[in-house]
């Protein structure tokens, strides 16, 4: 079996996380693409719960027949959320897959950071994908979506629904949780 995995803080998950997920499945030759929320970030970035963003995660996946899934694995690790150790951990619990790990072109400035990258490349396949803003060499696939989580919040906190960033059962999950800011419906909030 063939699984790709999709790391990232997910703090919302938006359709550019779709679409490249959808991509690689499409195009890349593997039956399953894996969410990987990350569950301490390695560079002390601010996060919903690990719960909410795994829900949110879970809701991206709604939006798929099944080949998207959310896996809880940076749980089980622990440490801290470096690549390199999720690898070990999942190439030693599943040595019949074949995994791709999935990263895009606005990561690569962040690569001298990453602890082994050179036994994460012999532990799965790299794939680059082309991050619209973020051209480099030996990327795959055409420019995706240029959206980012951080955009998305930022038009929280402006007050504007990022709907057409956002599938809606991922705004729906962080309604109803009162995650960044958004407002719990009245009927949750009694």
């Amino acid at each position: 079996m063939k699984v790709a995995l999709l790391g990232g803080s997910f703090n919302p998950p938006h359709v550019g996380h779709l679409m490249a997920a959808t991509y690689v499945h499409a195009t890349q030759g593997v039956e399953a693409v894996w969410l990987m929320p990350t569950f301490h970030h390695p560079f002390g970035k601010q996060l919903e719960s690990f719960e909410q963003r795994v829900r949110m995660c879970d809701a991206l996946c709604q939006e798929t027949s099944g080949w998207l899934q959310t896996s809880q694995v940076e749980r089980e690790v622990g440490g801290g959320g470096r690549t390199v150790d999720t690898l070990e951990f999942l190439v030693a619990r599943h040595p019949d897959i074949d995994f791709s790990l999935i990263i895009g072109s606005d990561i690569l400035r962040d690569l001298p950071h990453w602890k082994d990258f050179d036994r994460i490349q012999q532990m799965a396949r790299v794939l680059v994908l082309y991050r619209a803003g973020y051209p480099a060499p030996n990327t795959v696939g055409p420019p995706l979506a240029e959206v980012s989580s951080t955009q998305v919040r930022e038009q929280l906190a402006r007050g504007m629904e990022p709907s057409e960033l956002v599938p809606a059962g991922v705004l729906k999950v962080a309604r109803e949780a009162g995650l960044f800011g958004l407002a719990v419906p009245r009927f949750q909030a009694e």
